[in-house]
């Protein structure tokens, strides 16, 4: 079994796991070919994670299974936006810590 795991990302957590849970259980290269043409940031992050677990197994693409794809909270960037009449509002700009485990069939 290998993994791959990409900390920090600038991609909301809570969106990156609808992306994770399709692949989930997945032929590596199948997983490869949905991701490149699903419309989402989180797609495209999650691809290359699965491209670097996969060649981290030292097998091709189409030997390996998706065992799991986990993401994870990280650290919240807190930022402010002014307001009216000398208010100010929080804006979270969350980040996400990515594992994928590809296992040989």
């Amino acid at each position: 079994m290998a993994r791959a795991l990409l900390k920090f990302v600038r991609v909301s957590p809570i969106k990156s796991r609808l992306v994770a849970r399709e692949i989930q259980g997945m032929d590596a290269e199948a997983a490869l070919a949905a991701l490149e043409f699903t419309p989402n940031k989180a797609a495209k992050i999650i691809a290359k994670v699965v491209a670097s677990a996969v060649a981290n197994s030292g097998e091709e693409a189409q030997d390996c299974v998706i065992k799991s794809c986990r993401v994870d909270n990280g650290p919240v960037l807190k930022r402010f936006r002014p307001r009216a009449r000398g208010m100010a509002s929080g804006i979270r700009k969350p980040t996400a810590h990515i594992l994928v485990e590809v296992e040989g069939k």
